[in-house]
């Protein structure tokens, strides 16, 4: 491997922004290690990549699983040697029902992936990250707009999400020692598999179901790397990117 080429590692590549942020690192030179739990969507997305396929590497991997992680993690370092950046993109959403509603095993299911998914490869990262040379790394995590402002019917999702800003926050003053940045990219309606619903409509704060602006998921892929791109002595701590018109701002 070429000592200039940075080495990234994107989870839940399999789709959605995870897709797109794994393909635009790709198309900027970017080494890169894939996860995500279905091996066939990672493929897919080698597939859509093209020539820059070459300098990735798909591992199947549950973020909910400490173990899986862990050989993630060595899969990356014996590949490609050391890392450069993590994007913590894994997540999922439990139903759209009432919160008294929601079973154990749907509540943590979420908590699973979203917040110890993304701890446990925060912690590989800082492993990995700590001990090679040039020391040091950036680390991306994906908060959602639902990091600070809950949709109705989305208590783990929500929970979840304002929990991966404390651990944004503690990875920023742990990593100091280590020149491991970290900062949060907060997204809203970006045009994905997952918000197709937009268009058809969803439920609003006063009970209401209204059809939602999106916007290109370019947009975020195109912060991920501004942020990628920065020296370690610089870092984006929180960005939020979303679609214009959405009721974010004044949602309620």
């Amino acid at each position: 491997m070429n000592s200039e080429t940075k080495v990234a590692l994107v989870t839940g590549a399999g789709s959605g922004v995870g897709r797109a942020a794994a393909l635009a690192l790709l198309g900027h030179g970017y080494s890169l290690v894939l996860a995500g739990r279905r091996m066939a969507r990672l493929e897919e997305t080698l597939a859509a990549a093209g020539a820059d396929s070459m300098r990735a590497l798909a591992v199947e991997t549950d973020v909910g699983d400490a173990g899986s992680v862990a050989a993630l993690f060595a899969a990356t370092e014996e590949r490609f040697g050391r890392l450069d950046l993590l994007f913590n993109n894994a997540g999922i959403g439990a139903p759209g029902i009432g919160l008294e509603e929601l079973s154990a095993e749907q509540w943590r299911a979420v908590v699973d992936v979203n917040l110890s998914g993304a701890f446990y490869c925060t912690q590989e990262a800082f492993r990995m990250m700590k001990s090679q040379r040039p020391m040091g790394g950036r680390i991306i995590n994906n908060g959602s707009v639902s990091a600070t402002t809950p949709r109705p019917n989305s208590a783990p999702y929500t929970a979840t999400k304002h929990a991966i800003t404390g651990l944004t926050k503690s990875t920023s003053l742990d990593g100091r020692k280590y020149d491991i940045a970290c900062g949060q990219i907060d997204i809203g309606n970006a045009a994905t598999e997952m918000t197709q619903r937009m268009s058809q409509g969803v439920a609003q704060a006063n009970g209401e179901i209204a059809a939602e602006p999106v916007m290109d998921i370019d947009n975020v892929s195109q912060a991920i790397l501004y942020m990628a791109s920065l020296p370690l002595d610089a870092n984006v701590q929180f960005l939020t990117v979303m679609a214009t018109k959405m009721p974010f701002i004044g949602r309620g």
